[in-house]
């Protein structure tokens, strides 16, 4: 994914020393789980919320290949911080819990993944997770990141509600 790939994602994204600042704080993580994160683009959403350690994310991408249709993407989360509630109309996804423990809520069920833990979301599923007991990193595979395809259930994200 090149960064222009991602504009349509840039307003939602933390700035200057606060995106520094995160992005040093997730590092320090990183080196204490003895782990480094793929060079490249990295997110840090906020969703347009602007409540980043609550609602909010740092995205380590790897891939977002639109022609041969698959993306890979680590997510990571500061304890206790989540991603809002969404689903996609196109993406079909599959989590894996690299490290930590999430909350995962997919449709009408609550769960808790531990590493190893993986799980699939068809689209059209409304889900969320956060990272709970400390951060998490979780793996993402899925059909391309495209834009238009996340559909928040708070109408304050994006515009009405989808970015």
């Amino acid at each position: 994914m090149s960064r222009t790939d991602a504009q349509w994602v840039l307003d939602f994204e933390l700035q200057g020393a606060e995106r520094e600042e995160a992005l040093a704080k997730a590092a320090s993580v990183f080196e204490d789980w003895g782990l480094v994160m793929p060079a490249g683009d990295v997110l840090t959403p906020h969703f347009g919320l602007r409540d980043f350690y609550r609602i909010g994310e740092i995205e380590y991408w790897i891939v977002n290949d639109r022609v041969n249709q698959y993306c890979g993407k680590f997510l990571f989360m500061f304890e206790n911080q989540r991603c809002p509630l969404h689903h996609h109309n196109i993406k079909d996804e599959t989590f894996l819990i690299v490290k930590g423990n999430v909350s995962m809520e997919a449709g009408d069920r609550t769960f808790l993944m531990r590493p190893g833990d993986t799980y699939k979301m068809r689209p059209g599923v409304d889900h969320t997770f956060a990272a709970v007991d400390g951060p998490a990193l979780v793996l993402e595979v899925s059909l391309p990141s495209v834009e238009h395809d996340n559909v928040f259930d708070d109408k304050a994200i994006g515009d009405n509600g989808i970015i």
